[in-house]
């Protein structure tokens, strides 16, 4: 079975940043999961949905419900239908990893099938995989929708502010109440941290792994829409993520 990986945290401390440092380091495959709708993992990681004819969850979804409607009995349901979606049209594969990301929806209402269809489809996918990293949208909200309910490392990327603080409680909290399990909670700093402010989070009784130095080419690749692959391997930024996950044990693959 994968190994199931979540990276959460506030909006802007960096983790759709540290899913395209850490996926170059895990052993292979690893299937990628983007619950943010702005694509900004695709982005990292060099990926174009158009120009290799792939879909957002939402955008196939969409279109499946569209088709549906003209449609009073159906010889399949839409569930299977989007199951074999997934696969075919949402899939983007490269040798080292997969990618399907979630997208916007495009109509009123909640998240509910999409994140059901994820839910039920997540485990079968995970089988073809040594890795499942999901890099979720800010904020809490995802927690409760409890789409990846069996975690082995629960990874919470914070910035220096008392919100960030805060944040680790209610993540805490939700996670209780919806009954989501998980191995290990860890935390890793954003590059903003300071010997100083690192101690607030050396000092809150979680396993503080480090922080994500600053590398003025993540700046530059993301500005320019270069992927953070190709960064050089004496990047600051990414031998602070090898250093973060062989620090929570994981065996790096160079």
């Amino acid at each position: 079975m994968a190994h199931t990986i979540v990276c959460t945290g506030r909006g802007g401390v960096g983790k759709s940043t540290f899913v395209a440092l850490i996926v170059r380091y895990l052993k292979p495959p690893s299937l990628l999961i983007d619950l943010d709708p702005d694509l900004s993992l695709a982005d990292m990681l060099g990926v174009d949905f158009r120009e290799q004819g792939k879909r957002t969850v939402c955008e196939a979804l969409y279109d499946v419900i569209e088709k549906r409607k003209s449609n009073v009995s159906p010889s399949i349901t839409t569930h299977e239908l989007m199951e074999s979606l997934l696969w075919s049209d949402c899939l983007y594969e490269r040798p080292s990893f997969d990618l399907i990301t979630l997208g916007t929806k495009f109509t009123e209402g909640c998240l509910c099938a999409p994140d059901n269809l994820l839910r039920k489809t997540i485990p079968k996918l995970a089988k073809n995989y040594a890795n499942v990293v999901v890099d979720s949208p800010a904020g809490v909200e995802h927690l409760n929708r409890n789409i990846v309910s069996n975690i082995n490392d629960l990874f919470v990327l914070c910035d220096p502010s008392e919100k960030s603080l805060k944040h680790l409680a209610r993540i805490k909290e939700i996670i209780k109440q919806v009954g989501t399990g998980y191995n290990h909670f860890y935390l890793v700093g954003s590059y903003e941290f300071d010997e100083e402010t690192e101690a607030y989070l050396q000092n809150t009784g979680e396993i503080y792994l480090g922080k994500i130095d600053y590398d003025a080419h993540v700046e530059e690749y993301n500005f320019e829409g270069k992927t953070l692959l190709a960064l050089p391997q004496d990047s600051p930024a990414s031998l602070s993520a090898k250093r973060i996950l062989a620090k929570a044990g994981y065996q790096i693959v160079s």
